[in-house]
């Protein structure tokens, strides 16, 4: 059996993985860590959510005093974008401390790092709850492989906590902000530019319903994740300039707090759009929140503090994850999201990790796996 390489080679080996998505190709990334956890004794599950589009569930056995512990990654990154690169962004290039490469810290410097912990706990005795090491397909597209999942339940199975391993620099966040995305359709009447009178512009009725948009005030606040945002991201319409046009459309995306009701909200958005607005709900993701004396996080902010010197201040991110979806299959499980990457290099050119934190990462999610299962 070959030796089991160290958390950073793993994580160069994922980036030399291309994972784009679109179009997706995750499977190479799920084929190389899946070979690694079912040779370290896990049992390894696949639930496609297309052709080499997987996702992948492996388990490490436990008594049954307890639900199992979740580690959750996703294999897909975002494209590389229109920039030029200074390193290769899959050469996986380490310099000066930093691992270069798409997808360094978002995020397949956390799939390293929880993978590595699961082959660590894989070589001790087993304990209460056991592992489950969750790792999905498209969640840069709106989690498609964690919605598949939530709605699998039998295949999905429990679990008692989760750690998400999004890019947070190793500092625990309680909860992101939800994800509506809608499109609204604005249908007119064409007719030549030169008489704008025999038509009904669309683009009109678009640009006055951006003006109420505008002064949309969501009237909600959170402590840590502050309030809800609107963001008009994307405006088309028209064929010529010299056609009045028929139609346009807005592209609206709305990020909410824990517990806000989308549906509610969708209502206000009609409502400032107007009737002549045809509105398609894009994406609808839930918000996520743990409370800080939950005493699983109290657990975890000892950890943190004995690994990386002081304890954690409550907090949380505007950015959704699949953890919000697989709270709807979970219910009220405790979930923080962990990752040693480094958020502000998300999606990035040139993106990069701290080779450091990936190391400690690993050992973080260690810890809390050994201890969940009391080992």
């Amino acid at each position: 059996m070959p030796p089991t390489p160290d958390v950073l080679e793993m994580t160069r080996q994922l980036i030399g993985l291309d994972s784009g998505n679109p179009p997706g190709r995750e499977e190479a990334c799920a084929l190389y860590l899946g070979g690694l956890l079912e040779r370290a004794g896990l049992r390894v599950e696949r639930l496609d959510l297309a052709p080499g589009r997987p996702n992948l569930l492996a388990r490490l056995p436990g008594d049954a005093s307890r639900p199992p512990l979740c580690l959750c990654g996703h294999l897909d990154t975002v494209p590389l974008g229109a920039a030029p690169w200074g390193h290769d962004p899959f050469v996986a290039e380490v310099h000066n401390g930093r691992v270069y490469g798409r997808g360094s810290s978002d995020m397949k410097s956390g799939l390293a790092a929880l993978v590595g912990a699961a082959l660590r706990l894989a070589a001790l005795p087993a304990g209460r709850g056991g592992l489950l090491v969750l790792l999905t397909a498209d969640e840069e597209n709106g989690c498609g492989g964690s919605l598949q999942l939530a709605g699998r339940p039998e295949v999905l199975g429990q679990a008692g906590a989760v750690v998400v391993a999004e890019p947070t620099a190793n500092q625990p966040w309680l909860g992101h902000k939800g994800a509506l995305w809608l499109q609204a359709v604005f249908a007119g009447k064409a007719a030549h530019g030169s008489m704008p009178e025999e038509g009904d512009n669309a683009i009109l009725k678009a640009a006055q319903a951006v003006n109420r948009l505008a002064a949309w005030r969501p009237g909600l606040e959170h402590a840590q994740l502050g309030s809800p945002t609107l963001n008009l991201g994307t405006i088309s319409g028209g064929t010529r300039i010299n056609m009045v046009p028929d139609r346009a459309s807005l592209g609206l995306d709305l990020r909410t707090l824990p517990g806000q009701d989308h549906r509610q909200l969708q209502a206000q958005m009609a409502g400032l759009l107007g009737s002549e607005a045809a509105l398609e709900v894009l994406s609808d993701l839930p918000g996520l929140w743990t409370e800080p004396g939950h005493p699983w996080v109290q657990e975890v902010y000892g950890i943190l503090k004995e690994i990386g010197g002081r304890r954690p201040q409550p907090q949380g991110g505007r950015y959704f994850t699949d953890g919000g979806v697989l709270r709807r299959a979970w219910q009220d499980v405790p979930t923080l999201i962990l990752g040693p990457g480094e958020p502000t290099q998300a999606h990035q050119t040139d993106e990069w990790c701290l080779v450091e934190n990936i190391t400690q990462a690993q050992d973080i999610y260690f810890q809390i796996a050994r201890r969940w299962c009391g080992i």
